[in-house]
């Protein structure tokens, strides 16, 4: 473990020196080429030194803005992600960026890892070509992340995963007051459907966040959608996963509903969500695990609601967390989601 005195908070601080020792390799130059701060701090580094170094490596740290490292801080988020990388990256069956350098000290932590830009990896966006396959590989990729893990013992008191067990319901609240705040905000642009969940979601928001935790869980990565995803070209096109934050135990229709409901065009979702359950489940059978396909609907239904939440969260932020335009966009797709398939209605029957 790194001397706590050692974790940069800013970029000044990523210096040749402080590479040598967390890399174990001479560094001569490190050179930020560029740096941006959301929920952490980010840059892209290039190095000089031994010929065993990368070129450039992408560094995570704490959010450069006061107000959003103590966000970070309470949440646990950016130790949580350093966890992954240092104790768990090597351990999924899913391409995640390479991992030079990660550890924590207490709310201290700093991450080194794979530039994906350099590695020749592409980012998926909603307007590609190929958006129907890649949803399929998604939840193909999905599939293979949570038998994993699927009811694992390792989540048990005493387990290395003892520590994702309770995270999924620690959620500062369901993030009622950033809906409050969405709604008030983007109300008068919204239709119907987005009141009705909003109205329910903000009478019922402890007994909802507590539906999401039923069920059997297993290792989710959290917040799957497109912009936390890449493309590994040089592998045949799969499908890679980043920025692990709200990694956490719950159960893995929450991975498969977010990223459909989130990050997929409406049309294209709305004719090919059934049969990507469907194909979730087979996925399942044939690592041994029985989802049924009528409870796994039902769940696909209940978390299109956690979609929603985040999305409609992150458009009542403004800009402080995505761009304003991605936000709406987001919450846009996730209310028409919900709309399609009636979430509110399942919400209304199991909350009576």
């Amino acid at each position: 473990m790194v001397d706590k005195a050692a974790f940069p908070v800013e970029t000044d601080e990523l210096s040749p020196q402080w590479f040598s020792s967390v890399l174990g390799r001479d560094v001569t130059e490190a050179t930020v080429a560029d740096r941006s701060s959301g929920t952490t701090g980010r840059a892209r580094v290039a190095l000089r030194g031994e010929p065993q170094l990368p070129e450039t490596v992408f560094v995570k740290l704490a959010p450069f803005d006061e107000w959003q490292r103590s966000l970070v801080d309470k949440t646990g988020m950016g130790v949580a992600e350093a966890r992954f990388y240092r104790d768990l990256a090597t351990d999924v069956p899913v391409r995640v960026p390479g991992v030079w350098f990660a550890d924590t000290d207490g709310d201290r932590y700093v991450m080194v890892l794979e530039d994906l830009v350099s590695s020749g990896c592409t980012f998926p966006s909603p307007h590609d070509a190929d958006i129907e396959g890649r949803a399929g590989d998604i939840v193909d990729r999905l599939a293979a992340l949570h038998a994993r893990f699927w009811e694992s013992d390792r989540f048990e008191p005493g387990g290395d995963l003892d520590w994702l067990a309770t995270r999924a319901s620690k959620r500062g609240g369901g993030g009622r007051t950033f809906i409050e705040r969405a709604v008030q905000a983007l109300g008068d642009t919204m239709d119907e459907s987005f009141h009705r969940i909003a109205d329910i979601y903000l009478t019922h928001t402890e007994d909802i966040v507590r539906l999401w935790t039923a069920g059997a869980g297993t290792l989710v990565h959290g917040d799957p959608h497109l912009g936390n995803l890449f493309v590994d070209v040089e592998a045949g096109g799969c499908t890679g996963f980043l920025d692990w934050a709200v990694l956490c135990k719950a159960p893995g229709m929450r991975d498969v509903a977010y990223v459909l409901c989130n990050s997929i065009p409406t049309e294209a979702r709305e004719a090919h969500e059934r049969g990507l359950v469907e194909r979730y489940c087979d996925l399942l059978a044939a690592a041994g695990i029985e989802l049924d396909l009528a409870e796994a609907w039902d769940q696909y239904r209940l978390f299109a609601v956690y979609s929603w939440v985040s999305a409609t969260a992150t458009a009542g932020m403004g800009s402080k967390w995505q761009s304003l335009d991605i936000g709406v966009s987001a919450t846009k797709r996730t209310t028409a989601a919900c709309a399609h398939i009636d979430s509110a209605g399942l919400l209304e029957s199991l909350l009576g």
